[in-house]
Protein backbone atom coordinates (compact mmCIF):
# COMPACT_ATOMS: atom_id res chain seq x y z
CA UNK A 1 0.00 0.00 0.00
CA UNK A 2 1.77 3.12 -1.18
CA UNK A 3 -0.32 5.88 0.39
CA UNK A 4 -0.02 6.66 4.06
CA UNK A 5 -3.51 6.39 5.44
CA UNK A 6 -4.48 6.85 9.04
CA UNK A 7 -6.58 4.68 11.27
CA UNK A 8 -7.69 7.45 13.58
CA UNK A 9 -9.81 10.44 12.49
CA UNK A 10 -7.74 13.64 12.45
CA UNK A 11 -10.16 15.29 14.93
CA UNK A 12 -9.03 12.82 17.59
CA UNK A 13 -5.29 12.88 16.85
CA UNK A 14 -4.50 14.53 20.21
CA UNK A 15 -6.31 11.95 22.33
CA UNK A 16 -5.42 8.43 23.44
CA UNK A 17 -7.16 5.89 21.24
CA UNK A 18 -7.72 3.65 24.26
CA UNK A 19 -8.64 5.91 27.22
CA UNK A 20 -9.35 9.33 25.66
CA UNK A 21 -6.77 11.29 27.66
CA UNK A 22 -4.73 14.00 25.90
CA UNK A 23 -1.64 12.67 24.11
CA UNK A 24 1.58 14.50 23.36
CA UNK A 25 3.15 12.78 20.36
CA UNK A 26 3.14 9.15 21.52
CA UNK A 27 1.93 6.58 18.95
CA UNK A 28 1.14 2.88 19.04
CA UNK A 29 1.78 0.77 15.95
CA UNK A 30 -1.21 -1.53 15.57
CA UNK A 31 1.02 -4.15 13.98
CA UNK A 32 4.35 -4.82 15.63
CA UNK A 33 7.00 -7.45 15.96
CA UNK A 34 10.03 -8.54 14.01
CA UNK A 35 9.96 -6.88 10.58
CA UNK A 36 6.33 -5.83 10.96
CA UNK A 37 6.56 -2.48 12.77
CA UNK A 38 8.40 -0.78 9.89
CA UNK A 39 5.74 -1.88 7.42
CA UNK A 40 3.00 -0.64 9.75
CA UNK A 41 4.80 2.71 9.92
CA UNK A 42 4.91 2.90 6.11
CA UNK A 43 1.22 1.99 5.93
CA UNK A 44 0.15 4.48 8.61
CA UNK A 45 -1.21 1.76 10.88
CA UNK A 46 -0.77 3.55 14.18
CA UNK A 47 -2.93 5.42 16.66
CA UNK A 48 -2.27 8.08 19.30
CA UNK A 49 -1.77 6.61 22.78
CA UNK A 50 -0.92 7.98 26.23
CA UNK A 51 2.13 6.74 28.12
CA UNK A 52 -0.02 4.95 30.71
CA UNK A 53 -1.88 2.87 28.12
CA UNK A 54 1.30 2.22 26.15
CA UNK A 55 4.10 1.41 28.57
CA UNK A 56 4.02 3.04 32.02
CA UNK A 57 0.57 2.40 33.55
CA UNK A 58 -0.74 -0.51 35.59
CA UNK A 59 0.55 -3.72 34.03
CA UNK A 60 -2.79 -5.21 32.94
CA UNK A 61 -3.84 -1.87 31.41
CA UNK A 62 -0.70 -1.46 29.26
CA UNK A 63 -1.29 -2.67 25.75
CA UNK A 64 2.08 -4.44 25.48
CA UNK A 65 1.47 -6.42 28.67
CA UNK A 66 -2.03 -7.55 27.79
CA UNK A 67 -2.20 -10.43 25.28
CA UNK A 68 -5.86 -9.78 24.42
CA UNK A 69 -5.21 -6.08 23.77
CA UNK A 70 -2.21 -6.96 21.58
CA UNK A 71 -4.33 -9.42 19.56
CA UNK A 72 -7.14 -6.87 19.14
CA UNK A 73 -4.59 -4.24 18.11
CA UNK A 74 -3.27 -6.49 15.36
CA UNK A 75 -6.80 -7.35 14.20
CA UNK A 76 -7.67 -3.65 14.02
CA UNK A 77 -4.48 -2.97 12.05
CA UNK A 78 -5.36 -5.71 9.58
CA UNK A 79 -8.93 -4.41 9.21
CA UNK A 80 -7.67 -0.87 8.55
CA UNK A 81 -5.17 -2.12 5.98
CA UNK A 82 -7.80 -4.21 4.21
CA UNK A 83 -10.29 -1.32 4.19
CA UNK A 84 -7.69 0.95 2.64
CA UNK A 85 -6.80 -1.63 -0.02
CA UNK A 86 -10.48 -2.08 -0.91
CA UNK A 87 -10.85 1.69 -1.34
CA UNK A 88 -7.59 2.12 -3.28
CA UNK A 89 -7.86 -0.90 -5.56
CA UNK A 90 -11.61 -1.53 -5.63
CA UNK A 91 -11.11 -5.19 -4.77
CA UNK A 92 -13.09 -7.69 -2.72
CA UNK A 93 -12.59 -8.45 0.97
CA UNK A 94 -10.95 -11.76 0.03
CA UNK A 95 -8.53 -10.03 -2.33
CA UNK A 96 -7.71 -7.42 0.33
CA UNK A 97 -6.99 -10.23 2.79
CA UNK A 98 -4.54 -11.74 0.28
CA UNK A 99 -2.80 -8.36 -0.14
CA UNK A 100 -2.42 -8.22 3.65
CA UNK A 101 -1.10 -11.79 3.83
CA UNK A 102 1.39 -11.08 1.04
CA UNK A 103 2.67 -7.93 2.77
CA UNK A 104 2.72 -9.11 6.39
CA UNK A 105 3.18 -12.86 5.95
CA UNK A 106 0.18 -13.83 8.05
CA UNK A 107 -3.37 -12.96 8.94
CA UNK A 108 -4.80 -12.25 12.40
CA UNK A 109 -8.26 -13.63 11.59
Amino acid sequence: MKSKSTVCDERYKGYCFFCGRPVFGEEHHLLFGKGIRDKAEQDGLKVPICNDCHTTGIKIERIHDNPMAEKLSKMLGQMAYERNIIVEKGCSIEQAREYFRARYGKTYF
